[in-house]
């Protein structure tokens, strides 16, 4: 299985909605964890690398790394 290629400022589509409606998250933070922000209420997330990727559905829009 082809693993997906996400990167920071990524807008994804997550499998689950969030309560706020939305299921558009920006990737801010990679590590061990991603921190995912919501863009519809802006609240943020950190969650394990795997579960991430389990439950990512698809990027929406590939964001610039500052690096």
């Amino acid at each position: 299985m082809q693993e997906k290629q996400f990167g920071l400022n990524d807008i994804v589509q997550m499998k689950k909605p969030h309560p706020c409606g939305t299921n558009a998250w920006k990737i801010i933070r990679m590590g061990a964890d991603i921190r995912i922000k919501c863009m519809g209420c802006n609240h943020s997330v950190l969650i394990p690398r795997q579960k991430f990727q389990k439950s990512m559905k698809k990027i929406l829009e590939k964001g610039e790394a500052s690096e």
